[in-house]
């Protein structure tokens, strides 16, 4: 038996046994709701109506009964269902998000606003935090999400939202000899003193595998963790230094941004939620906000343990200057990885 036999069975009885004006009460359709009844009676194995033709009397002594323990286990689905209700939109009023520093400082403030217009009471806080660091602490059960970039498809954890791709760039002082370059090598990018993040500038980086896969060895002149001090340092003449394109900001004219995206693959930004507990309204909220193409009913399926849950494939957005969720009709990535 099923809670749709039940619901028919208490809704046929609430309208005094008339069977269409029950079928509009649960918006159903007469034959729909006498087929309900007819399984819940050939599964019990005894009619739970008398019937006179095609019209129902009464209930049958068995049918009362059976209308008394539905009614308790419908009581009992609602009760189950408010209490879902609850724990998704029970937060304790805080969202607490673990971000890389970019998507931190370029991405998050848009995003954060509009969730703020959305749950005005919900206090929201942001710890940067570079891949590793956020995704211990989301394990840990410390933060509610994390907003983290990996270089290519490949996601850093499951399930994770693929947000937007990006490209990676080089940024060079106005007048410096490779400014006029319109796609720059490997050689001429090794043959001058470079300053970029830790994470891109270690062994293993897909930016240093780059380099060593041509035989060449880039000259590091400072590592850090955010590309406000990388664009900083170019500007004081440390170096040329590689930084996204989404940190890219209308008062940097005095800096040349060239493109690297035929040297080097794509990056993703990914949203991450806690996998060990439904969603709560916050999060939901913003994987509305910062995803908006993604499949959200999907997720709560993953979470709760459908691992064969996916997402319909709808396109992931290439980042656009100031808009980081809105999608430029090039580079479309079909389908989202990291569910499943």
């Amino acid at each position: 038996m099923t809670l749709v036999q039940l619901r028919a069975l208490v809704a046929i009885v609430d309208a005094g046994l008339h069977v269409t004006a029950a079928a509009a009460r649960i918006h159903a359709t007469q034959p729909g709701l006498s087929k309900q009844i007819r399984q819940l009676e050939s599964e019990l194995g005894f009619g739970l109506f008398r019937r006179r033709g095609r019209s129902l009397e009464g209930l049958t002594p068995e049918g009362r009964r059976v209308v008394d323990h539905a009614r308790a286990l419908l009581a009992e689905a609602e009760s189950i269902r408010a209490m879902a209700r609850g724990l998704r939109e029970d937060n304790g009023g805080r969202l607490a998000i673990a971000a890389a520093a970019t998507p931190a400082r370029y991405a998050l403030p848009r995003v954060l606003a509009e969730l703020r217009e959305r749950l005005p009471d919900v206090a929201i806080e942001v710890h940067p935090a570079e891949r590793e660091e956020a995704l211990a602490r989301l394990d840990a059960g410390e933060v509610d999400a994390v907003v983290v970039s990996t270089s290519g498809l490949e996601p850093p954890s499951v399930p994770a939202i693929p947000c937007w791709r990006w490209q990676r760039v080089v940024i060079v002082p106005r007048g410096h000899r490779l400014a006029s370059s319109v796609r720059p090598t490997l050689a001429a990018l090794a043959a001058e003193p470079l300053v970029g993040h830790a994470a891109a500038l270690r062994d293993g980086a897909s930016l240093m595998r780059c380099f060593a896969e041509h035989g060449l060895a880039p000259r590091i002149a400072a590592r850090t963790l955010d590309a406000a001090s990388i664009k900083a340092w170019v500007r004081a003449g440390l170096g040329i230094g590689v930084i996204s394109e989404m940190a890219l900001e209308p008062d940097d004219g005095d800096l040349v941004a060239l493109p690297l995206h035929h040297l080097l693959p794509a990056c993703t930004t990914w949203l991450v939620p806690r996998r060990d507990r439904a969603l709560t309204r916050p999060v939901e909220v913003l994987v509305a906000v910062l995803a908006p193409h993604a499949d959200r009913v999907a997720l709560r399926r993953w979470l709760a343990g459908d691992r064969q849950a996916t997402l319909d494939g709808r396109p992931v957005p290439v980042w656009s200057t100031g808009a980081p969720a809105a999608p430029r009709p090039a580079a479309i990535l079909a389908g989202l990885s990291g569910f499943g």
